[in-house]
């Protein structure tokens, strides 16, 4: 018998993920640091009847449901990420955090009771034939744990067909749905140049090769990557985001030594692989006019966030059936920020897609220490996921 609607079911014990979504906001851990997170996301599944496996990729938990039949053999992946943000959050409710630098500033959890609200209703009904994959990633700030679970052996002990991920969006108002068939986030990579040039006495800048001089030169050389080489109809981002050099109370003291450290955002490989060369090309040219030398080390941490088109329409089409057509959007704007879903994206078709929970106009942005889940998307969210479970492998 088919069971009501994943979005009524899931509205029955609201209240339930709300109280569990609270609890976890107050309680934030760092990434590979989830001890108390994860043993409440296995406590949960194991309640449920749910086969449970723990400490793929360090702090990572992987619930397994099996539908009424398995006859189709296919097995589909749902991810929530479960870490928090070494950040001090300032909000004065009951549930803020209870630890001192530390906060559930991206809404994590709110995924984390999302995707379990998902497997309640999936161990519930299990109308499906297949094997439905909730995989709790750790460590998404960052740090790379999306990569941790793969180097765990994540798809080969469970190899899922397609893989699919959320995150809440205050920029969309509550209760729509945001996604596209392509890039939804920016690869994010890490660069750091340093400049070394002869240090000496600031009453006499003729006998140094001042660093200084040319790091300023650099700084504003480097904007020139995406405004006269990055092709208008491709996205770039090169920013600086620290500048060292010499010691603040030395004031007459030219140093030998200056460093530039930031982050290039890039959507396409060929785009990324030009800037990293157009970044290398100015500072050796730049620093070898003025007499100095400089030092590039690019870092290639996240790679870019990219749908595939079928997964991506086919999440489109059941949210449009789940809330109206007129709370899809189904060209949403990529960001320019960066999500390790990716590394999973690289290796399994899939999607991801943003859940609007509205607070942008409020000042509720993500990593702001004001920011809070609003806990009544979770019903969305949740049921969503289960519809992509069930109409991916139908009985």
């Amino acid at each position: 018998m088919k069971p009501r609607s994943p979005l009524d079911s899931i509205r029955l014990f609201h209240d339930e993920l709300t109280a569990l979504r609270r609890d976890l906001h107050a309680h934030p851990e760092l990434g590979f640091e989830e001890v108390r997170t994860s043993a409440i996301v296995a406590g949960a599944l194991q309640s449920l009847g749910v086969e449970v496996h723990r400490g793929i990729g360090k702090t990572g938990v992987v619930g397994v449901i099996q539908g009424q039949r398995c006859d189709s053999g296919k097995m589909i992946g749902l991810r929530a990420d479960m870490d928090a943000l070494a950040l001090t959050e300032d909000n004065a409710f009951a549930h803020r955090s209870s630890k001192a630098g530390l906060m559930h500033a991206c809404g994590h959890d709110g995924h984390t009771a999302i995707l379990l609200g998902a497997a309640r209703y999936l161990a519930q009904t299990r109308y499906f034939d297949g094997t439905v994959v909730l995989i709790f990633q750790p460590a998404e700030e960052g740090r790379g744990g999306a990569r941790a679970m793969l180097d765990d052996g994540l798809f080969d002990t469970f190899p899922c067909d397609a893989v699919y991920a959320l995150h809440n969006w205050p920029a969309l108002p509550p209760g729509t749905i945001g996604i596209n068939p392509g890039p939804m986030m920016a690869a994010a990579d890490r660069f750091e140049i340093v400049i070394t040039g002869v240090g000496g006495h600031g009453a006499h800048p003729y006998q140094t090769v001042d660093p200084v001089l040319v790091a300023g030169h650099l700084i504003t050389a480097l904007q020139s990557v995406v405004s006269r080489n990055v092709n208008p109809l491709d996205s770039a981002v090169v920013s600086v985001g620290s500048v060292q050099a010499g010691h603040p109370d030395a004031m007459s003291v030219i140093p030998r030594e200056a460093r530039l450290v930031g982050t290039v955002r890039t959507f396409r490989r060929s785009v990324q692989e030009m800037v990293e060369t157009r970044m290398r090309e100015l500072s050796q040219s730049i620093a070898g006019a003025f007499g100095a030398s400089a030092q590039l080390n690019y870092q290639r941490i996240y790679p870019a966030t990219l749908n595939t088109a079928p997964e991506a329409n086919f999440v489109a089409d059941l949210a449009t059936q789940l809330i109206g057509k007129d709370k899809v959007v189904r060209d949403l704007t990529p960001s320019m920020g960066s999500e390790d879903f990716s590394f999973m994206l690289q290796v399994k078709p899939g999607a991801y897609f943003r859940l609007g929970q509205g607070g942008a106009d409020a000042g509720c942005l993500l990593h702001n220490p004001r920011y809070d889940f609003n806990d009544a998307v979770i019903p969305l969210g949740s049921a969503l996921f289960a519809s992509i479970a069930e109409r991916s492998m139908p009985l």
